[in-house]
């Protein structure tokens, strides 16, 4: 199993942060850690608590909080939701409705993450 982690910039309405991020085409939603959301957001309440599975069987992470953040990729700004997840392994992880929403592209063989501009297009410059 390949696995891509890069340095991706995020900024918040708190600030910005250079976070190393994996690309998890495995995980549904993206995720951060707690360690690093002060920086960047203010964190909101969640409306229902939200009971993610992991990896041991019958072991439940409880996630009750999530920030929106805006993130670089090839210079080019792209915006999601990010779980905030207790005792989360990575500083960020992008999971696959991001990569879907954003038609980012994962180059395994050289280790790179593309995104084309024109998905963009509705920024506000």
């Amino acid at each position: 199993m390949s696995v891509i982690k890069i340095p991706l910039l995020y900024a918040g309405s708190k600030g910005e942060g250079r976070l190393y991020t994996l690309f998890d085409s495995g995980a549904n939603l993206s995720c951060i850690n707690p360690d690093f959301v002060e920086n960047l957001e203010i964190p909101v309440k969640l409306g229902r608590t939200r009971l993610i599975s992991t990896a041991a069987e019958g072991h439940y992470i409880e996630i009750t909080e999530a920030i929106r953040l805006d993130f670089y990729i090839d210079d080019v700004l792209l915006s999601d939701e990010f779980l905030v997840v207790p005792s989360l392994s990575e500083e960020a992880i992008i999971g696959a409705a991001t990569m879907q929403k954003w038609r980012i592209k994962l180059d395994f063989e050289h280790d790179t993450v593309h995104v084309d501009p024109k998905v963009a297009k509705m920024q506000l410059i």
